[in-house]
């Protein structure tokens, strides 16, 4: 990271209180989304929304998951919001959860305006504890830090001069004046409450469904992030999900050094410069002019965006069996406006995207299943070493050393596989 500069506070995290919040934070934290789509040309927002609300069969609730995961689906400015009820993030099942809510709005009619937008909540509904103070400051600042980058990889707009939606729902411009070094994030979400130039609920981060217990720390723990535009590819929203968890759970490694600085002064002021001619209010109907964004900025966004993914990284190795990172790496390059603006077609954003993300996986035949079968229930036992095993297993699959390590090493990136010496046989780790 260049300019790793800290505030520093008394309240910084040991080792032990880092591992101790990522830990629970990971367990306890689920994403919900609102999707915005507008209703097909010549229909009427009420019919299409009776439609949609027909084939998602919304719960209701947010304690009965229902057949999609949608909660409710209800009338928004730009024409309808889906719901979608957060669970704790497994890509697969994400993307196959968004794969049939984005055809279904899709094969409806619903169509991705200037006016939509795709907002991603982080909610922990099971936490009965306060998150220490420092996590969310690091938070706030890790987003003002890369708020331009960020923008940019969710931007979602079809013409070069028009990249993103307007401003005005999801407003930077109190975002970038209040600093954590200063002030407490108490004292910020205040000051978000009492603002004249944002609506409290129309920031890039939207504090208001936080609450500060008088004993300190934070809870609940509620956070919407609205600045991405919306989108239909399923791979391009599942990935964004784990973006957002992966910026909460970085936020308490940092917080074992104190708070995050959004950089030197020159830095700064590039970067809000930049932000400014992203996201703004001067383009057609609902859109952003970024006309003014030059090829040079496109790159230094670009640079921003792998500065970023790098310092998560690390905390995408939590997240098992998930290509997130890789997907992010693609629409930190080209993200959804620039794909749209080549020419792509939704299908062939969500083809290209999930191209990236099988990227690798080996899909399971019939004797992976039946290996892991023998392997799960300890069929073979008893054997001096790993090798012996082999033998054994190699002759009953009729297959050679080769392929049954190539099989293993399928497994254990699957499952994790280590070799127990006491029972004589591979065991899973997962």
């Amino acid at each position: 990271m260049r300019e790793p500069i800290f505030f520093r506070r008394d309240d910084t995290l040991t080792l032990e209180q880092a591992r101790y919040w990522k830990n629970l934070l990971y367990r306890v934290v689920k994403i919900g989304t609102e999707l915005e789509v507008a209703p097909p040309k010549g229909v009427k927002r009420p019919i299409f929304e009776e439609a949609v609300r027909e084939a998602m069969a919304p719960s209701g609730s947010l304690e009965s998951l229902g057949r999609y995961g949608v909660l409710n689906v209800q009338t928004e400015h730009c024409g309808i919001e889906v719901q979608i009820i957060g669970r704790h993030p497994y890509f697969w099942a994400l993307r196959e959860q968004y794969t049939y809510i984005l055809a279904t709005l899709d094969r409806l009619g619903g169509r991705v305006r200037p006016t939509c937008g795709l907002h991603f909540h982080i909610l922990t509904p099971s936490l009965n504890e306060p998150v220490p103070e420092i996590v969310l400051a690091n938070l706030w600042n890790l987003t003002r830090r890369y708020a331009p980058e960020l923008k940019f990889l969710t931007s979602g707009g079809e013409k070069r001069e028009a990249l993103c939606r307007r401003r005005n729902h999801n407003s930077h411009l109190e975002m970038v004046k209040l600093t954590p070094g200063t002030l407490s994030m108490a004292a910020i979400q205040q000051h978000l409450r009492e603002s004249r130039i944002v609506p409290e609920h129309q920031n890039f981060l939207n504090l208001e469904h936080l609450g500060f217990p008088e004993e300190g720390g934070v809870l609940p723990f509620h956070l919407e992030f609205r600045f991405p535009d919306m989108d239909l590819s399923p791979t391009s929203v599942t990935a964004k999900t784990f973006l957002f968890l992966a910026m909460v759970l970085k936020a308490v490694d940092l917080s074992r050094y104190g708070i995050i600085h959004v950089g030197t002064m020159t830095t700064w002021e590039r970067k809000k410069e930049i932000l400014n001619r992203l996201s703004n209010n001067d383009g057609n109907l609902a859109t952003s002019d970024t006309s003014q964004v030059t090829d040079e900025m496109i790159e230094e966004l670009r640079v921003g965006c792998r500065e970023l993914l790098d310092l998560l990284a690390p905390a995408f190795e939590r997240f098992e069996d998930n290509p997130a990172l890789e997907v992010l790496h693609v629409l930190a390059e080209t993200p959804i406006s620039l794909l749209r603006v080549s020419g792509r077609d939704w299908e062939e954003i969500e083809r290209l995207l999930a191209a990236r993300a099988d990227q690798g996986t080996d899909p399971l035949d019939e004797i992976d299943h039946r290996l892991m079968r023998c392997i799960e229930l300890l069929e073979w036992d008893g054997f001096p070493d790993a090798k012996a095993w082999g033998w054994r297993a190699a002759w009953e699959f009729q297959l050679t050393p080769q392929e049954l390590q190539r099989r293993l090493d399928k497994l254990d990136r699957l499952r994790g596989l280590r070799w127990d010496t006491r029972l004589g046989t591979y065991q899973f780790t997962s």
